[in-house]
């Protein structure tokens, strides 16, 4: 908590095109991951992946009771995600359900930096570029360029004034954008009460609760399986067992990061039909990578938004004991 209260004091210093050094560079990053914890803002920012296009409203205060956040989906289907630190709950209405999953948080726009950097710059090299504007602020622009084909590079455009994320960019391995997310509309909130943190939802509709059984984080054998060498500069930063609609048994979810990307890998007992299958199959979709793959009665599938060769690295990685 004092940690992010002190950041906050430095992020109003201006991160213009006089930072030239790398030290300097990697400090106003350093600066816009806190910006987008510490500060209190409210907007709507427009995510854009191949065709779709989608507006989400964002609420995020920090107070002396910690960090909250709102998320509420303008576009198509009725869903909501609300934050807690990161304790995450979607509220995601389906027909005449309102179905309520429990996640542990990922790093979300405008949170997307990490707070402690050091994978960052052992993974992606940080440049500095023009000045423009976004949202009717003035942004610094910045790219971090992946160091090899394991994961995309990112374009940031970044608040001179306070250090917030403004736009993020996803950048494949020919430099053609791949995702967009930026603000049309920001302005920062004075710290006030919570009674907007809660779900807008109809109260009448039936809530089903998603179950999800967290296992130890250190947990390196389970049903029989470990992984081996995971690609350069990823590891795993989260573990569990779901229970997920229509399945009979659990799933066993596994997260890997190397601190920007986030890649889920899923392995469950394979059904009647996914055991005749005896090739692996992979596919892109907008800035999505998926893997599927059938090993000794398990089904492995990857999903993340890295490079199809990271996605099939990490399905391979599992091995079963003998």
């Amino acid at each position: 908590m004092k940690y992010f209260i002190a950041a906050c004091l430095l992020i109003g210093a201006s991160l213009g095109a006089q930072a030239a050094s790398d030290d300097d560079m990697w400090q106003a990053l350093q600066k816009t991951a806190v910006a987008a914890r510490a500060l209190s803002y409210q907007g709507i920012f427009v995510c854009q992946s191949g065709k779709q296009t989608k507006s989400v409203q964002i609420t995020h205060m920090f107070t002396d009771k910690g960090e909250f956040s709102r998320n509420v989906l303008l576009d198509g289907t009725p869903r909501q995600l609300l934050s807690q630190g990161s304790d995450l709950v979607i509220y995601n209405q389906k027909n005449e359900k309102v179905v309520i999953e429990k996640r542990h948080g990922q790093n979300m726009f405008p949170a997307v930096l990490p707070t402690n950097l050091e994978s960052i710059r052992a993974n992606y090299a940080l440049h500095i570029g023009d000045a423009e504007r976004i949202a009717d602020r003035q942004a610094q622009i910045y790219l971090l360029e992946s160091k090899d084909g394991l994961r995309y590079s990112y374009k940031l455009w970044v608040d001179s004034e306070y250090g917030l994320l403004l736009k993020s960019v996803l950048l494949n391995s020919h430099n053609e954008v791949i995702e967009s997310i930026a603000f049309n509309q920001v302005a920062l909130m004075q710290v006030g009460g919570l009674d907007w943190f809660r779900p807008k939802i109809d109260s009448k509709k039936n809530y089903v609760m998603e179950d999800e059984v967290p296992t130890s984080a250190d947990t390196g054998v389970v049903n029989a399986w470990s992984i081996k060498e995971l690609p350069a500069g990823y590891r795993k930063v989260d573990q569990m067992i779901r229970m997920v609609h229509g399945k009979t048994l659990p799933v066993t979810h596994i997260v890997f990061s190397d601190g920007m990307a986030y890649v889920s890998l899923f392995i469950e007992p394979a059904n009647l039909k996914t055991k005749a299958s005896t090739k692996a199959t992979q596919a892109v979709v907008g800035n999505t990578s998926y893997y599927m793959n059938v090993t000794d009665g398990y089904q492995i599938t990857v999903v993340g938004e890295v490079p199809e060769i990271t996605a099939a690295q990490i399905g391979n990685a599992v091995i079963f004991n003998k």
